[in-house]
C-alpha cells in the first residue's frame, strides 16, 4: 500500500465543520453562456457562480464536452449549448471528476457517445444513493430533480495517467496528475488553446478550494506534477467560478496548501483540539475578496455586490472544510 493512501479516504466525508453551508448548484436559474477560447473550443460558463461550469471542444470529425451537469436536465442542456457554437458530431464526454454535480448528467447524453474519465473516478461511481445524499446539500431547494433517475451512467473507457483523442486536427489531451479534491481529479488540456478544464481541481487564484477525501500532501504533489507536465497552460477553466490564469492558480493553491499543512500539523501535534484549530489557521478570506478575483466576478451578468458576498462567504466556508479535512488526515497518519 502506498504510503501517500494514508492521506487518502475510502470515500468523501460526511463530516463537516459547525454551521457548515456548501456553495449553491442547484439547476434553478442555470444558463451558460459561451465564451471561444480558440478555433473550435468554448467554457460554457454558468452566468451565476459557482454554479458549475462546462466545455465543448471541436474538430474536422468530431466534438468532446467536458462534464454533464448535476441532472439529465441539465446535461440536455450542456448539449444544446455545445450545439450552438459547433455543428460536428459529438463523440465524447469527459468527467473531470465522479462527484453527481458533474456526472448525473452523463445518463442524457446518447449511447453512441463515449464517457471516458480516470479509472479512479469511475471506481468511486459505485454508490448512486450516496452520492446523492451528498450532493443534494448543494440543491437548495430542489433535491426532488434527483428523484427523476435512478441509474448513475458509468464511464465507458478509463485511463490511468494519461489519454489523447484526436477530434480530427484538435487534440485533446486527458490527465490525471494526482488526488486533490477526490482521488481521480482529470484535467482536459487542449494544446492547440494551452487550456485545460481543471474541475474541482484548481480554481481561479482567490478562490478558495475543496478536500474531501484527502489531505495537502498529495495535493501538493499533484500540483507539482501538473505544472511540470503542461509546461505552456496558460487558461483554466475551473468547474466552478471564473475562468483564470493557470500558472498563478498553481502557484496561489501551492502557497494555501503548503502553509495549510504547516499549520493543522503543528497545532494537531501539540494537542489542539480541531474546533480551536480553525482560529489557529490563516483564512486568505478573512479581509474580504482578493480585488483580482472581485474584478473576475464583477464580469459576470448577475449583479456583483451579491456576487461578491456569496461567494466570499463560500470561500470562508470551504477553508474551514479544508483545516477540517487535514485536521483528520493529520488523526489519520499519526
Amino acid at each position: 500500500m502506498s504510503e501517500l493512501s494514508h492521506h487518502l479516504l475510502d470515500r468523501e466525508t460526511k463530516e463537516r465543520p459547525p454551521d457548515y453551508y456548501g456553495p449553491n448548484l442547484s439547476p434553478v436559474g442555470l444558463e451558460f453562456r459561451a465564451q471561444e477560447l480558440g478555433t473550435g473550443v468554448h467554457a460554457l460558463m454558468a452566468t451565476v457562480p459557482p454554479k458549475d461550469n462546462n466545455g465543448v471542444v471541436a474538430g474536422t470529425r468530431a466534438s468532446l464536452i467536458i462534464d454533464s451537469g448535476v441532472t439529465p436536465a441539465v446535461g440536455a442542456q450542456v448539449q444544446r449549448a455545445a450545439k450552438e457554437v459547433t455543428g460536428r458530431p459529438l463523440r465524447y464526454l469527459a468527467n473531470t471528476t465522479y462527484h453527481g454535480d458533474h456526472t448525473f448528467g452523463n445518463i442524457a447524453f446518447p449511447d453512441d457517445v463515449t464517457v471516458i474519465t480516470s479509472r479512479e473516478n469511475r471506481d468511486n461511481m459505485h454508490d448512486l444513493a450516496y452520492e446523492k445524499e451528498m450532493r443534494s446539500k448543494n440543491m437548495y431547494g430542489a433535491e426532488a430533480e434527483f428523484d427523476a433517475f435512478t441509474t448513475w451512467r458509468l464511464p465507458d473507457v478509463v485511463f490511468d495517467t494519461h489519454a489523447e483523442i484526436d477530434l480530427g486536427g484538435t487534440t485533446v489531451e486527458l490527465h490525471r496528475f494526482g488526488p486533490g479534491n477526490g482521488p481521480g481529479d482529470t484535467i482536459v488540456y487542449v494544446p492547440s488553446a494551452r487550456t485545460a478544464w481543471t474541475g474541482n481541481y484548481l480554481c481561479a487564484a482567490g478562490s478558495a478550494h475543496m478536500m474531501l477525501q484527502g489531505g495537502p500532501v498529495p495535493y501538493i504533489q499533484g500540483l507539482r506534477a501538473l505544472k511540470a507536465g503542461l509546461p505552456e497552460l496558460e487558461t483554466i477553466v475551473p468547474g466552478h467560478g471564473p475562468i483564470g490564469d493557470g500558472p498563478q492558480a498553481i502557484d496561489a493553491l501551492l502557497a494555501y496548501l503548503e502553509r495549510l499543512q504547516d499549520e493543522v500539523s503543528t497545532a494537531h501535534q501539540a494537542g489542539v483540539p480541531i474546533d480551536e484549530v480553525y482560529a489557529r489557521c490563516t483564512d486568505p478570506w478573512a479581509g474580504g475578496l482578493d480585488p483580482e478575483f472581485a474584478a473576475r466576478l464583477d464580469a459576470y451578468p448577475s449583479p456583483p455586490a451579491p456576487a461578491h458576498e456569496d461567494f466570499l462567504g463560500m470561500c470562508r466556508q470551504l477553508h474551514r472544510i479544508c483545516v477540517m479535512m487535514t485536521y483528520r488526515i493529520c488523526e489519520k497518519v499519526s
